[in-house]
């Protein structure tokens, strides 16, 4: 999934999980749990033009009785009018008689305020079995005079004051809430707007009932401002939760309200814009290139919608619900970050590690979309002598050297590297003759400058038509052959003379295995945790008479295009069970793995041949550990299964071998009959240096544990690498640094050692 349309596709995958946490309810309900932090984080000043008289407990013990009789109102009145208050609003209910003496003094003041008195009006259900809404109003007595406003406040479902209203209708008329009276704004009933808690509620102006009614008082402390009048008392109810403050007497809360409209008419944007604000703050997420980039933007976007939210709420009153958008956010970067990780196991996958040249896996991929009319394998003969001299840290650049001037002759331009000392590349023109590739080799034979020092590297082209099936087996024992005869080219010609000469190699196969001269050489896996050899893998050697010992990539793909993989592998199962009952009967009970061809798995005929072998009791058949492909146990999973699960009904181990460099997922191959797991070198030799190796291996470490399976770590080459993967808790590791494949001799000559420095 790449470029726009990639990004596209995470974009609608994030704009659905954030719809559908919206639609669903789980939005508000993050918002709710949200607001006490957006509210206490920008804390704000009322703004000193309202001043609370509370109906406090101070006044409750003054007057002793409840309800209080009126005319301890008239006194309030009277006082606060004296003292050049611009309004007087009640939040105190005036809907039934008092004392009489106490009504006509209230009205009395009342009718001396000239119109500074607000009264509240409100609604209540009838009783518990009857939901008809009754209109309570002032008495008769008190309307002259007086404005009426609404005190009605409707809790959230949850029983938490979030809103009020800007008018009500009681009684058939449309009335300003109280807030919106004391604020002076207008709006049409039953419209409701958020309160920002984020003013402190505490550095409200209050003054005690009592001492208002007694003038004990600074008249400056009120003159030009509002005043509100309501109950704080625990014992006159009236309180409410709210998102910051926790319960809050409604007065309180009605002076919030007025507060906020003081500031301005607040804004509540809706869930579609509010998801759309969060779509583009996903973008830069959408579109890091690696893990790094997408965590940091993972943190640094829902962080911004949440800064934004704060600042548009307590600078301009819009009131921004963030929850869906960070649904919204945290689903592109999960989606991100998964592409990015599944990204960078392909590019490790596809790239040689020490050059950053295409690899095998690449040119195989290339290929199927289009193969090369001619294809050339580059041969450096010299290969470790030059490493010798130079030091292995400068492999990389020795090969990127070559690799650069092989380019000029490249199909495309695109040379991989497809072994240690093998480049692989499309012929632009397909040579006929020496002088052909005259050009290419006078290139070739000048010395290469590789940190400072100039040194010659001996190198051989071994080329084959494509038309006809064959690949790079084929070229490499074309360069091969080159070398060997001291030519710089050599073409492989299939349908020439030359397909006598593979025939006749096939054929010297066959007599190797019954001369014993395919040898099987062991390289160590020593366990992590103890230090100590606990298996190997067999590793096959072909000891030529002519040719020398030849590497097993000239020779394995052609025993497995022309049938004789079997033979060998049997050959090499029967001898790791002789080794491995001669080291048993010494006391040395480890185990051995050997690669199984993905040729093999389906082929009836080898199965029954093995069998065979396993029941002559030659060696430990519970000591074998067959080594498998991700992409041979995957590509027919049903009939791949069946398979290893009977070489596991034989007490045979089944390890999948190259981890990393397939499709497959852990949870997928967990449906296989697999007991170990073996993570690709490409990914291990660099992971303690290299953050997204280092990602990659710890996280299949852990699932792998969390799936109950073994992990080994082949390509362990540095103490550095063996101590990273003793920390994230790898079973076993592989590698030169343990030991390079060795004869049987040598390896028991090992297990010997290694047992004598454990006791």
């Amino acid at each position: 999934m790449d470029g726009w349309r990639g990004q596209a596709a995470l974009a609608l995958l994030a704009f659905a999980a954030g719809c559908l946490v919206w639609l669903s309810g789980v939005g508000a309900a993050m918002d709710r749990a949200l607001d006490p932090v957006r509210f206490s984080t920008w804390s704000q000043e009322p703004s000193g033009q309202l001043v609370i008289v509370e109906l406090d407990a101070a006044s409750a013990a003054a007057i002793k009785r409840w309800p209080w009789p009126r005319d301890h109102y008239a006194a309030a009145v009277d006082r606060l009018r004296e003292a050049g208050v611009s309004s007087i609003v009640f939040d105190v209910d005036f809907s039934s008689p008092s004392t009489a003496d106490g009504d006509a003094a209230f009205a009395a003041a009342l009718a001396r305020s000239g119109g500074l008195v607000a009264l509240p009006t409100f609604a209540q259900q009838a009783n518990a079995r009857d939901r008809r809404s009754i209109d309570n109003l002032p008495l008769p007595a008190f309307r002259d005079h007086v404005a009426m406003a609404s005190v009605s406040i409707a809790p959230d479902p949850d029983g938490t004051v979030r809103s009020a209203p800007l008018a009500t209708i009681t009684s058939g008329m449309p009335r300003p809430s109280l807030s919106a009276y004391i604020a002076g704004r207008s709006g049409s009933a039953d419209r409701a707007f958020p309160i920002n808690y984020s003013i402190d509620a505490s550095r409200i102006p209050r003054l005690s009932f009592v001492d208002v009614r007694d003038g004990r008082f600074d008249p400056a402390a009120v003159r030009g401002r509002q005043v509100l009048i309501g109950a704080t008392a625990i014992e006159m109810g009236d309180r409410y939760a709210t998102p910051r403050f926790g319960v809050l007497p409604g007065v309180v809360i009605q002076a919030l309200a007025a507060e906020t409209l003081f500031a301005g008419m607040p804004v509540a944007l809706g869930q579609p814009a509010a998801l759309l604000i969060a779509l583009i703050l996903a973008l830069p997420v959408l579109r890091s290139r690696s893990p790094r980039s997408c965590a940091i933007a993972s943190v640094l976007m829902p962080a911004t919608l949440v800064a934004s939210a704060i600042v548009l709420q307590s600078v301009w009153q819009i009131m921004l619900p963030i929850g869906a958008g960070l649904v919204l956010l945290a689903t592109a970067a999960l989606a991100r970050l998964g592409l990015s990780v599944g990204e960078s196991f392909e590019t490790q996958r596809l790239t040689d590690q020490h050059t950053g040249l295409p690899n095998r896996a690449a040119m195989t991929i290339d290929q199927k979309q289009r193969a090369p009319a001619t294809l050339a394998v580059l041969q450096i003969t010299n290969f470790e002598s030059l490493l010798t001299v130079l030091g292995a840290e400068a492999e990389g650049d020795l090969v990127l050297r070559l690799a650069e001037r092989a380019r000029f002759f490249a199909e495309s331009g695109r040379v991989y590297r497809v072994a240690d000392r093998l480049l692989a590349f499309g012929l632009s023109d397909a040579p006929e003759g020496a002088e052909a590739l005259g050009g290419m080799r006078a290139m070739m034979i000048q010395p290469v400058e590789v940190r400072g020092r100039r040194v010659d590297a001996s190198v051989s082209l071994g080329i084959v038509g494509t038309d006809g099936g064959a690949g790079l087996a084929q070229a490499a024992l074309a360069a091969e052959e080159a070398a060997a005869a001291g030519t710089f080219w050599r073409r492989f010609a299939s349908d020439e003379a030359q397909l006598t000469d593979q025939v006749s190699l096939m054929g010297e196969l066959d007599r190797a295995i019954l001369d014993r001269r395919i040898r099987v050489f062991y390289q160590p896996k020593m366990s992590v945790g103890t230090n100590r050899i606990i298996s190997c893998e067999a590793l096959v050697r072909w000891e030529h008479e002519q040719r020398g010992m030849i590497s097993p990539d000239l020779f394995i793909g052609l025993a497995e295009q022309t049938d004789r993989i079997a033979p060998l592998t049997l050959h090499v199962v029967e001898q790791v069970l002789e080794d491995l009952a001669q080291w048993h009967r010494r006391g040395n009970r480890i185990s051995a793995a050997i690669n199984i061809s993905a040729k093999l798995l389906g082929s009836d005929s080898f199965n029954d041949e093995l069998c065979r072998l396993l029941a002559r009791g030659t060696g430990p058949v519970t000591s074998l550990v067959f080594e498998v492909t991700e992409s041979a146990a995957l590509a027919d999973s049903d009939e791949a299964a069946a398979i290893l699960e009977g070489y596991r009904q034989l007490g045979i181990t089944i390890s999948i071998d190259d981890y990393g460099t397939g499709q497959s997922t852990l949870s997928y191959l967990r449906q296989l009959p697999v007991s170990e797991l073996k993570i690709d070198r490409s990914f291990v030799q660099n992971a303690h240096i290299n953050t997204n190796d280092a990602v990659l291996v710890r996280s299949t470490v852990q699932m792998a544990h969390e799936l109950g399976l073994k992990v080994v770590a082949e390509g362990v080459e540095t103490e550095e690498c063996l101590a990273f993967l003793r920390e994230i808790g790898c079973d076993i590791a592989q590698g030169y640094l343990i030991s390079r494949p060795v004869p049987a001799e040598a390896f028991e000559m090992l297990l010997t050692t290694d047992a004598r420095r454990a006791a």
